[in-house]
């Protein structure tokens, strides 16, 4: 276990040092930050001393040794556009996107699991067609397409729903939050929903293959010749099986949801990362958009490392594969 958690987290670090790199680049090759700090009317020597002031001068392996040991200490610079620290405009805007994403893998699972068993144990029924089709009609539909739908629908013409904003906010700490007040969790429906569509469709289909394969294996038939009910073999064995590579899909689909939320909180207005992020590439932010893929990065390993232990415990041919390999 130990072997298997340190070898994890050196290849986490290999991928951090990867996306890192990524980052640094973008300072390199997305315009020139001394050109973006400077008026126009800049003389070469203003440049020359800025330029040497930041680090710039220095050879390049030196330039990103100083980049990793900055982020490291959480330090990603200034903001060109808003002239503050890009570590501090990350902390505003993280609760945002966490809550918005958590929301939406929850209802994912919420939704997606059911579903997923019904159209297994009902796979003929005309109720089942309906919903596997449906579900290929939602997973094909742009994010940004079926916001503006339920926009249309739920806020402007019914008018039950905000169409924009995060509504009124709760400060715990550093920590805000939507989830304590009406108008924050009336705010939260819409784009939560658009979010979780994919995810709903995706755990949906992962259950209803898996329960699918399970319900054919010889130990379910030995459940049944043993006389147990329909529920007890279904719900207490098929099912419980099912779930193992739903813990790993609904992992990485949550460091999707975080990554891939920029869409849905531009349409909605949601003042998370995602949104930052958009505002930064409008303006050639380059602190900003480096530290955005640096913290995404940062969320994909960890959330892929937590999976992948956890699947380690509670998978057990994993443990055994791996012994028989060492024993060998």
């Amino acid at each position: 276990m130990l072997a298997f958690v340190i070898r994890r987290l050196l290849q986490s670090i290999m991928v951090m040092l990867a996306v890192g790199f990524i980052a640094f680049s973008l300072f390199n090759f997305v315009g020139d930050p001394v050109s973006l700090m400077l008026p126009p009317e800049a003389t070469a020597a203003d440049r020359e001393e800025v330029r040497k002031s930041l680090g710039l001068d220095a050879p390049f392996y030196i330039q990103f040794a100083t980049f990793v040991g900055n982020a490291l200490q959480g330090n990603f610079g200034i903001s060109l556009r808003l002239g503050r620290p890009v570590s501090q405009l990350l902390i505003e805007r993280l609760p945002a996107t966490l809550e918005l994403a958590t929301t939406a893998a929850v209802i994912g699972l919420l939704i997606g699991i059911p579903l997923g068993v019904y159209t297994a144990l009902k796979r003929d029924s005309w109720t089942s067609k309906l919903l596997l089709t449906l579900s290929l009609t939602g997973v094909s539909l742009p994010n940004f397409l079926i916001g503006i739908f339920l926009i249309l629908i739920f806020a402007v013409w019914l008018g039950l729903l905000p169409s924009f904003g995060r509504g009124d906010v709760t400060r715990i700490g550093m920590w805000t939050t939507g989830l304590l007040t009406t108008s924050g969790l009336k705010a939260l429906i819409l784009p939560a929903t658009t979010l979780g569509l994919y995810p709903v469709t995706l755990i949906m289909r992962l259950v209803r293959s898996e329960m699918l394969e399970v319900l054919r294996t010889d130990y379910i038939k030995f459940a049944r010749a043993r006389g147990l009910t329909n529920n007890a073999v279904h719900f207490g064995h098929a099912l419980k099986n099912t779930l193992v590579p739903v813990i790993t899909i609904t992992g990485l689909t949550l460091g999707e949801l975080i990554a891939f939320a920029i869409i849905t909180e531009t349409v909605f207005q949601w003042p998370g990362m995602g949104l930052l992020f958009i505002q930064a590439v409008q303006f050639a932010d380059i602190p900003v958009m480096a530290a955005y893929l640096c913290l995404i990065g940062l969320i994909f390993v960890l959330v892929n490392l937590s999976v992948d232990i956890l699947y380690y415990v509670v998978d057990p041919r994993l443990r055994i594969d791996r012994a028989v390999a060492g024993g060998h």
